[in-house]
């Protein structure tokens, strides 16, 4: 039986607001709690993982820095960046972390080949590279089960400020986007396709949610 993912598209917003959210999402869920996936765009934000250096950060001028607790190393999230956050319950979902990365980069994967864009992996290095240039970057969290933060998918953007960086930690890595390899440069069709390519991946049935951040219940004193 196909499980339900709702699908909330929220337009740009903060990041810190996001994570707070996010993560306030994960520890109040129940077994019950249908599993998520919010769409967004970001304000310009350099963002550093739990293991990451910040030798990495070469020269990020009037853009924040704000150290996260996900894996993976330094990355950016700026306006023409689809910013995917996987909100599910992966006993649930059944399947481990590795194959939920996987998942993830196949569904992008599969996404590009609806504009006869060749993708791949790279190993030792999650994410999504066209000719050896990453076109999404993964940074995942799971915590009780469930995971949370997410998927970084560059559409039409400035790149300039992945020069500020070592992407992901890579010196010189060549970082690219949907619209510079010949795919659309609108933001909803890339996530309409990604979205049907992330719910074949798990098996899920996506259904519109309010573009909304959920109102969590409050919490019940004991």
């Amino acid at each position: 039986m196909s499980l339900p993912l709702k699908i909330r598209r929220l337009g740009r917003q903060p990041y810190e607001v996001t994570w707070k959210a996010m993560s306030a999402f994960t520890d109040a869920r129940g077994p019950d709690t249908p599993d998520e996936l919010w769409l967004l765009e970001h304000d310009p934000v350099f963002t550093l993982g739990q293991a990451g250096k910040m030798e990495h950060v070469l020269a990020p001028g009037d853009i924040p820095v704000v150290p996260v607790d996900r894996g993976g190393q330094v990355t950016y999230h700026g306006p023409g960046q689809i910013v995917g956050y996987p909100l599910i319950d992966l006993r649930r979902a059944g399947v481990g972390v590795r194959e939920l990365v996987n998942k993830i980069e196949q569904a992008i994967i599969d996404t590009l080949e609806h504009w006869n864009i060749g993708a791949e992996r790279m190993d030792g290095a999650p994410g999504v590279y066209v000719a050896g240039a990453k076109v999404a970057a993964l940074g995942l969290r799971v915590r009780r089960g469930c995971s949370f933060h997410g998927l970084a998918f560059n559409v039409d953007m400035d790149l300039e400020p992945y020069h500020r960086i070592n992407p992901c930690g890579y010196k010189g890595l060549a970082v690219t986007q949907v619209l510079d390899l010949g795919g659309p440069s609108r933001l909803a069709d890339v996530e309409d396709t990604l979205v049907e390519e992330f719910c074949r991946q798990f098996g899920f049935v996506a259904e519109p949610a309010a573009p909304v951040i959920p109102e969590l219940p409050a919490r019940v004193a004991v």
